[in-house]
């Protein structure tokens, strides 16, 4: 077992760390690589629309309120070998849901992606803390956000890939069985190298703010990814009505726990550290983008007609940004430091609203000028991937070491919960707009109308992480060692 030691850092780190970020890729991979399958997935198992949201929820959900006790878990047990445990369920999730022969069977399967999915990813952000010297740090995270990033769109482009194709007949269903070959190969080769890392004196589960943070947690996102399909039913409201007082209930638990010595789950020491609170504010904020992914599908194929491959392929140049940002953020850390957050939600902002101009200013039909369409892609993506870096490094780097595993957990929490509540609240907010009517300007003054208020909540975000810079790091390490 090698344990952390700040003085005499691994010397495989970075090739660790690269086996490790395989669970960074695939989860988000896995969430946006539906979207664009879901009429297949409907003809042939005749899902119906519910069965159709459930699909995408399901996994998001259990992803969501998962990631917490996935970062504990590392801490205790070992980071690897959570890694590989997670992984493996993952394969074996993933191919559960090739084989689906109804839609229940897809959503059982898309329910277990998501618990594995949470047990692997948290141990990438996790080990940044543990294996690298300061100096490296950032280096470490930007690739992180590079990959984070870049699998959340190349999903959208492997779906249409994928299905266009139809390998071996297999249609939708590759999609999902083309992770087994990944997680066989990580496995084989991986396993050799990754050596096992952990803490002194890990801390033990908390099986009572296990229950009451998922508890709040599942009041909070259930309602938000079913209650438009549910027609918002009394139980969405009854549902949204417990989230303070299960919240209220998981506070007082975790301090009283803390205080009698134990080791709880959200350590309110960790989480009243200066700017910790006001970081995952920001974090809440930063991935309301990802509704822009779904609302952006649905105008390209509902009002321009575009098919899923098409579709799927306008997103490179977002991409491409994406994998650019992070890439460079350590050497624009030299001349912006921490205020590469805010330059680059920024730049989110401002390429949205002017892709909404662009998009207007075009002719009813007819398809936007490509070079500024993908110019416009490129600049919010590399704004993104500028930012995400950045912040996961203000938040993280706010505890010590022995805290890394639950605070990245909280982090990637934070981050699965803004992308619930970005597509339920922005995706209300198009639908609502849209009513009834498919008419493509319709289409076009909802898709509109939703993307600037993603827009708001990016320059929002911008605004709060200058005031983030002002929370200094050394108070909220002086704190964690009380």
């Amino acid at each position: 077992m090698i344990l952390y030691n700040v003085t005499q850092p691994e010397p495989r780190r970075w090739v660790m760390f690269s086996i490790l970020l395989v669970g960074t890729f695939l989860p988000p991979l896995d969430f946006f690589i539906v979207n664009v399958a879901l009429p297949s997935i409907q003809g042939e198992l005749g899902a119906s629309s519910s069965a159709e949201q459930l699909v995408i929820s399901s996994y998001a959900a259990v992803y969501a309120v998962m990631l917490m006790t996935g970062g504990r878990l590392g801490d205790l047990y070992g980071r690897g070998k959570m890694f590989f445990l997670g992984l493996m369920g993952f394969a074996a999730a993933s191919l559960l849901c090739g084989l689906a022969s109804s839609p229940g069977m897809l959503i059982a399967g898309r329910i277990m992606q998501g618990a594995t999915a949470a047990i692997m990813a948290p141990q990438a952000l996790a080990s940044v803390q543990v294996l690298f010297p300061e100096k490296e740090k950032p280096l470490a995270l930007s690739l992180y956000g590079a990959v984070f990033g870049l699998a959340s769109v190349i999903g959208q482009a492997l779906g249409g890939v994928l299905i266009s194709l139809d390998l071996f007949n297999l249609g939708w269903r590759v999609i999902f069985l083309v992770n087994l070959p990944v997680a066989l190969l990580v496995v084989l080769f991986g396993m050799r190298f990754l050596k096992e890392t952990r803490v002194k004196n890990a801390r033990k589960l908390d099986p009572g703010g296990m229950f009451f943070a998922t508890a709040t947690l599942c009041a909070l996102i259930v309602p938000l990814v079913e209650g438009r399909e549910a027609g918002w039913a009394w139980w969405i409201g009854l549902l949204f009505l417990a989230v303070p007082v299960l919240a209220t209930l998981t506070w007082r638990y975790e301090r009283q726990l803390s205080q009698k010595g134990g080791a709880p789950l959200l350590d309110p020491v960790v989480l009243g550290a200066p700017g910790i609170g006001l970081g995952l504010v920001i974090a809440l904020l930063f991935y309301s983008l990802a509704a822009f992914f779904l609302l952006f599908t649905v105008y390209l194929q509902k009002a321009l007609h575009l098919e899923a491959l098409s579709a799927g392929v306008i997103f490179l140049p977002f991409g491409a940004g994406f994998l650019i940002g992070p890439l460079l953020t350590p050497y624009l850390r030299k001349f912006a430091g921490n205020y590469l957050c805010a330059i680059g939600m920024g730049c989110e902002a401002a390429g949205l609203l002017a892709l909404v101009w662009l998009i207007n200013q075009t002719p009813l039909h007819a398809f936007p000028p490509v070079m500024p369409l993908g110019t416009l892609l490129f600049i919010t993506g590399f704004g993104q991937g500028l930012a995400m870096p950045t912040l996961m490094r203000m938040i993280t780097g706010r505890v010590a070491p022995e805290f890394s595993g639950m605070i990245a957990g909280v982090t990637s929490s934070a981050l699965q919960i803004s992308t619930a509540l970005g597509v339920a609240v922005f995706g209300t907010i198009f639908y609502n707009t849209l009513g009834k009517s498919e008419a493509e300007a319709d289409i076009i003054h909802a898709f509109a109308t939703a993307t600037i208020a993603i827009a708001c909540c990016l320059a929002a975000g911008s605004v709060l992480s200058i005031r983030l810079i002002r929370q200094p790091f050394g108070l909220a390490r002086a704190a964690n060692r009380q």
